[in-house]
Parts: structure tokens; C-alpha cells; sequence
């Protein structure tokens, strides 16, 4: 299996994303992806989503999306992580999969001398029962798509404005708050140099 292709592609507007990546995984000369991005402010609502976890969306506007998972936010200085993966030809079920992203956020964080956790039965990596970053796929034809949001350097405001991951009063924390080092460029290079260790 060849290594996927890893793109910076910068701040980009949900939607147009989310249709690029179901188009790529979608293709019969199909190669592995995985894309470092962050979006505009907005609220993605999963297939699981209850809208009244939607509390106060203020003027950030809210897409309903096909990935798994309940309601989230996106906005800048949030590190957005999309790995269009061939998980059949890599032997990887949904569970598996959860997993190895999971093991890749607590390995990133490692590096910047956080130590992240894990909370049964709701996927994601916390640091002191706060959540730091977010799990959402959506597997295709043995394909997947969508990823990880890890809170790096941001405003963490619109967070308050729904019940992240659909658990009401569920705190969260970003990488800056925990050290200082942790700039969105540096933590940016540290997952790029990580997942082509992690995804080969």
C-alpha cells in the first residue's frame, strides 16, 4: 500500500470540504488522503444529533452533516484532521479505527507534555474530564471520511452555545491553555510529522 497524499490546505468552508471528500472517496482510482485544516465558525450536527443540544447558536451558522456523532463546533485556530482512509484494505472496522485516532490524539498531546485520557462510551480525548478533541467518520464502500477536531488555539466561547457532543455542562480545553508552545503552526507540523509515522 503506497502512503497517502497529506495536504495543508488552510482555513476552508465547510461544506465545499465535506463534498470534496465525499467525491475522492467516492472514486473508482480512489488514493488515501488525510487533510490539516481548520474551518470558519460554524455547528455541525451528526447523524446522531439532537437539536435541542443546540442552545444559543447566536449568528454561527449549523449544518447537518453525515458523519457520526452529535452536535460540535468548528471555528478558527482549531486544528481539523480529515483522513480518507481505504480501512478495508488496512483491516481497520469502525471500532478499530475510533481507536487508532484516539491512541494519535494522546500521542500528539504527549509531545506538548499533556496527558490525555479517555471516558468509556464517548469517543474523543479529554484532559482532566474536559474535552479537548472531538471523533467523527462516516465509512464508505470500506472507505472513510470526515476525523478529528483538536481544540489548539481558539476561542472556546461557542462551545458554550450547545451541549458539545450532546452532554450538557460537559467542559472543554485546548492545547494553549495547557502549554504555552502549543501554537496552531507548531502543533499543526508535530500531527503532519506524527500521522506519516501513524498512517504509512
Amino acid at each position: 500500500m503506497t502512503d497517502p497524499i497529506f495536504r495543508q490546505l488552510g482555513q476552508q468552508a465547510y461544506e465545499p470540504t465535506i463534498q470534496k471528500m465525499v467525491e475522492l472517496v467516492s472514486a473508482d482510482d480512489f488514493k488515501e488522503e488525510i487533510w490539516f485544516l481548520s474551518h470558519p465558525p460554524v455547528y455541525t450536527l451528526g447523524t446522531a444529533a439532537n437539536k435541542e443540544h443546540i442552545l444559543n447558536p447566536r449568528d454561527i451558522e449549523v449544518i447537518q452533516t453525515d458523519r457520526g456523532g452529535e452536535v460540535t463546533y468548528h471555528g478558527p485556530g482549531q486544528l481539523v484532521i480529515y483522513f480518507l482512509l481505504d480501512v478495508k484494505k488496512r483491516k481497520l472496522g469502525p471500532r478499530k479505527l475510533v481507536e487508532s485516532l484516539e491512541q494519535f490524539l494522546i500521542a500528539l498531546l504527549k509531545q506538548y507534555s499533556i496527558d490525555g485520557s479517555l471516558i468509556c462510551g464517548s469517543p474523543g480525548v479529554y484532559v482532566d474530564q474536559a474535552k479537548i478533541a472531538s471523533i467523527g467518520l462516516r465509512i464508505k464502500k470500506g472507505r472513510s471520511y470526515h476525523g478529528i477536531s483538536l481544540n489548539t488555539d481558539m476561542d472556546l466561547s461557542p462551545f458554550y452555545g450547545i451541549n458539545p457532543c450532546g452532554y450538557e455542562g460537559l467542559q472543554v480545553t485546548q492545547l494553549i491553555d495547557l502549554n504555552k508552545e502549543a501554537s496552531f503552526a507548531s502543533v499543526e507540523e508535530q500531527a503532519i510529522a506524527l500521522a506519516k509515522k501513524v498512517f504509512k
